[in-house]
């Protein structure tokens, strides 16, 4: 019997259209030979809906409640006798669900927020915990981790939406230019760089649309290189590395996904084995150190006196046909419908694990 697999897409986030570009190349890819497809978006309004197919992706770019598709069926995920089900709020039939795959960018997805619920209805999932996805999103917590670990970041500053550094403070401990991001966003959303007072002004407004706290960042001059990573957090492998060089002033939310040559990717990266090989097991120390599992894509900005410094990991990163997670296992001999079923089944042992823990604590008889 086929499993039965839940691909969500969409949310409450500023990356959902990326969203619904990942999850129908993800939809597309999984072996239909060994899995039975199930899609759920949720709109920008935050209801779930199923769809019956993946002809829902040539009706839509986004999903509102108010400009639905034919047949988008409001569902809720629920368990009932320890069991998930899909319970259809019209029809009040509920059908199975075996495994979750969250395609879901951003906020509420990639935050560890979808993450609870899933362990809360006792569903199997692809990709990072509650903690490790919440630690991933946060990107002053990961600078606070990598530093323990003494894994080398960019130095930063930390602003609040009540109160932060003043320009002069910011230039003045992380140099100019330096950039500004939201700390719970990702796709580049909300990052700007700052090349003066006016910059800051006019750009730290936007930075806040998106979340409360921002992240100041000093400027690394270099080249910017990622890496996959995949497996359970005790034995996580790293893909090749690739390259992102890109034709704006820096990789924004516009290079990735709406100029089709907003960026050059070189994949694999031009780097000697030795510098491949450290960039991979930093990959790998990263991703046990940030408590990741599944999947994560990693970041870094090289040097030209070949130091490696960590700009970000990405928990849920881009499934579109451009990004970089699928391309980089693709050159590594990895191709995209065996990496889809490889992370099923990364899911499904993470989750038969988890399911062997107590759960409720029982006196021994004479104790």
């Amino acid at each position: 019997m086929k499993k039965k697999i839940a691909i969500l897409f969409g949310g409450r986030s500023a990356e959902h259209e990326v969203s619904v570009i990942s999850a129908k190349n993800v939809a597309h890819a999984l072996d239909k030979s060994r899995y039975e497809l199930i899609l759920i978006g949720i709109s920008k309004e935050g209801t779930w809906y199923r769809f019956p197919d993946a002809s829902v992706f040539q009706k839509i770019k986004s999903l509102s409640d108010a400009h639905l598709p034919e047949q988008a069926d409001p569902i809720s995920l629920i368990c009932l006798k320890g069991k998930p089900q899909i319970f259809s709020l019209e029809s009040k039939k509920t059908s199975d669900i075996d495994l979750a795959f969250p395609v879901l960018h951003g906020s509420l997805g990639e935050d560890g927020c979808i993450q609870g619920l899933f362990k809360m209805v006792n569903v199997p999932f692809v990709g990072c915990g509650v903690l490790g996805s919440a630690l991933g999103m946060d990107k002053e917590l990961m600078k606070r981790l990598l530093s323990e670990a003494k894994i080398p970041a960019a130095r930063y500053a930390v602003l609040f939406s009540h109160a932060s550094p003043s320009f002069e403070e910011l230039s003045q401990k992380l140099g100019l230019p330096f950039f500004i991001k939201p700390a719970n966003a990702g796709s580049s959303v909300g990052v700007h760089k700052i090349k003066s007072k006016k910059d800051f002004e006019t750009h730290l407004k936007d930075a806040f649309k998106y979340d409360h706290k921002v992240l100041a960042e000093e400027f690394i001059e270099g080249r910017e290189i990622e890496c996959s990573v995949l497996g359970p957090n005790h034995a996580p492998k790293a893909s090749v590395a690739g390259e992102v060089i890109p034709t704006h002033e820096f990789y924004s939310y516009e290079s990735k996904y709406l100029d089709e040559n907003g960026a050059h990717l070189k994949i694999p990266a031009p780097l000697s084995p030795a510098e491949l090989k450290k960039i991979q097991e930093l990959a790998c120390r990263t991703y046990q150190v940030m408590n990741c599992d599944g999947l994560t894509r990693v970041d870094f900005f090289m040097k030209k006196n070949g130091e490696v410094m960590i700009n970000e990991i990405n928990t849920i990163p881009g499934f579109t046909q451009i990004s970089m997670y699928p391309k980089m296992w693709q050159a590594s001999g990895l191709e995209y419908t065996d990496l889809i079923t490889q992370l099923i089944e990364l899911g499904t042992e993470k989750f038969q694990v988890e399911q062997s823990l107590m759960t409720n604590y029982e006196n021994l008889k004479g104790s």
